[in-house]
């Protein structure tokens, strides 16, 4: 005698293949089974009973920074908003909030889907926040740089400054000093040199 949500044998295709019988009385319900592995895995690291999150090992947990210890550092510093207040490592996250972080030159803003406090796959994480994240600034073109043949060693201090003078950098190097300054050290060097042929003077 089979029971209530065991799997039977379709005796009328031959195939073999098992289907599960429902109990008539329990609906079926959609929101209740998992669409993706990734809702799985976010489910999982998910608090239990209801239980806060702090909003340093969030964004550690969505991947928004490399380290724990690195998402509090920003929140101490004062780059980490959650609704638009400077927070510290233990403020409680929670669904719907938007936060923000300010981290290595560029903002992130993602609005909380998915309350989670353990570190998960970037595809995971993607489905625990909506990010509204400005686009980064357009990179300054910046000219390549000068190309050497293999086994010619360091470049020399000249070809240093032909590689700026190329790129359109200023120069540090003496090419770059005022033409006064040259002569001021020329007649430095050429008093020492008297100095020395002629200690009397």
């Amino acid at each position: 005698m089979a029971s209530e949500g065991a799997d039977e044998t379709d005796g009328d295709s031959g195939t073999g293949a098992t289907t599960t019988s429902r109990s008539s009385d329990a609906p079926r319900n959609p929101a209740a089974e998992p669409r993706s592995d990734a809702v799985v895995a976010a489910r999982a690291a998910g608090p239990a009973n209801g239980e806060s999150v702090r909003v340093d090992s969030w964004i550690w947990s969505v991947r928004l920074v490399k380290t724990r210890s690195m998402g509090a550092a920003a929140c101490k510093g004062g780059h980490v908003r959650v609704n638009g207040e400077r927070v510290k490592p233990a403020h409680s996250v929670h669904v719907g909030d938007e936060v923000r972080l300010r981290h290595e030159g560029h903002e992130r803003v993602v609005i909380v889907k998915q309350v989670i406090r353990k570190r998960v796959g970037p595809p995971v994480a993607a489905q625990c926040y909506v990010d509204n994240s400005p686009p980064p600034p357009p990179r300054e073109a910046v000219a390549p740089a000068g190309i050497r043949d293999r086994g010619t060693g360091r470049p020399t201090k000249r070809d240093r400054r032909d590689l700026e003078r190329l790129r359109g950098l200023p120069g540090t190097g003496p090419a770059a000093a005022p033409p006064d300054a040259h002569q001021d050290r020329d007649a430095h060097r050429d008093a020492r040199r008297r100095t020395r042929r002629d200690p009397q003077r």
